[in-house]
């Protein structure tokens, strides 16, 4: 398992998200506004947006 950086930026969460989930950066943008930067939640609802397209 590879550890994460303490205190991730916005920025980095939006590009992992864009990277290993396959979400567009806007999408990612508008989870995190409305999760703010919690991991889990964030992965769980991208991936319930990629089933939805």
């Amino acid at each position: 398992m590879a550890l994460e950086p303490k205190d991730p930026s916005q920025e980095d969460v939006v590009q992992r998200l864009v990277r290993e989930i396959g979400i567009t950066e806007e999408q990612a943008l508008e989870l995190i506004a409305l999760l703010g930067l919690n991991w889990s939640s964030l992965v769980r609802e991208a991936k319930a947006l990629l089933r939805k397209q």
